[in-house]
């Protein structure tokens, strides 16, 4: 990861902030506020805004549900009781806002998740950065034989070696087109002065998906572990998968309550539908059951004895 001059003057700056205030903080999170968090080679995530903490969960809810919540005695139950029965609205009153860097491809598949304000880097109003996503070897995979969308086996040596040299040379290449187009460097200093520079809007047209973006996403808590659920998952892309991990931990400085109950009712849940329930319930009585009398088709059997630890059953 590389900071500008002017970047890291910016942090230094909002770091340095002494404000009062009413409001509710959380310590935690306080201290890696606007810090840069480093993702991938050149990416990172920065919280430079939140509001409210676990403390604004239950104050909601227990105006939205009065009497009834007096049942959980504690800030710690009423969340998790919230996060196992799927109740939502309480979850809406936190917010947090990101600025993150980030390979355009990689944008392009966040963007997806339309439940955020998102505020990205101009490319008509400013030059890109010269800076490109590069994965390492151990990121080099063949397209998996069993799901259209995922890798599979890894890619070692000589073809490797040569993947990584076409990323290198495109993503060079590109840019040195974009920046002859513009008559401008990256730096701001132009290259001829007898040629006029091709519309910024136009010469971006040429970038490689590798290139670096910028933007800042603001969401409420829901919405954002919603995004987590989905992008920290193990199955999800892998440069997706880093960014959804580096904001998980700024979630466990942020509200710790919810993110304990979120991995707990979330993450390491297992959630079946009413045919795998019945499934189960045969086993637990040691009925006899196949995936044929279950009505599940071949992966969803698979899925669900893998979840529950019935590797001998697998088909």
């Amino acid at each position: 990861m590389k900071l500008t001059k002017e970047q890291k003057q910016e942090i230094a700056d909002q770091q340095a902030q002494k404000n009062s205030t009413k409001r509710v903080t959380s310590l935690e999170l306080e201290k890696i506020l606007y810090e840069a968090l480093p993702v991938l080679d050149h990416g990172f995530i920065r919280v430079v805004d939140y509001m409210g903490d676990d403390s604004s969960i239950v104050q909601s809810a227990r105006v939205s549900y009065g009497k009834g919540t007096k049942k959980v005695s504690t800030d710690e139950g009423l969340i998790k009781y919230l996060m196992r029965h799927w109740h939502s609205t309480p979850f809406e009153m936190c917010e947090i806002k990101y600025h993150v860097k980030l390979p355009i491809f990689i944008a392009r598949q966040w963007i997806r998740h339309r439940t955020a304000n998102v505020n990205e880097y101009s490319a008509r109003y400013s030059i890109l950065d010269k800076e490109f996503y590069i994965p390492s070897k151990e990121q080099l995979s063949a397209q998996s034989t069993s799901n259209r969308q995922g890798r599979g086996d890894l890619i070692t040596g000589e073809q490797a070696d040569e993947v990584l040299t076409i990323l290198k040379n495109d993503a060079s290449r590109s840019y040195d087109n974009y920046e002859k187009m513009l008559n401008e460097r990256y730096d701001g200093t132009t290259i001829d002065e007898s040629k006029l520079g091709l519309a910024r809007e136009l010469a971006r047209m040429n970038l490689t998906l590798n290139s670096y973006t910028q933007w800042y996403w603001k969401t409420d808590l829901l919405n954002l572990l919603n995004f987590l659920f989905l992008r920290a998952d193990t199955h999800a892309q892998y440069e997706i998968r880093v960014y959804a991990e580096k904001m998980l931990e700024t979630v466990k400085k942020w509200v710790p309550i919810t993110h304990a109950a979120f991995l707990d009712y979330r993450v390491g849940a297992v959630h079946i539908s009413a045919k795998g329930k019945k499934v189960i319930q045969c086993l637990i009585k040691n009925e006899k059951v196949s995936q044929k009398s279950s009505g599940l088709s071949k992966r969803e059997w698979n899925e669900l004895m893998t979840s529950f630890g019935f590797n001998d059953k697998l088909i």
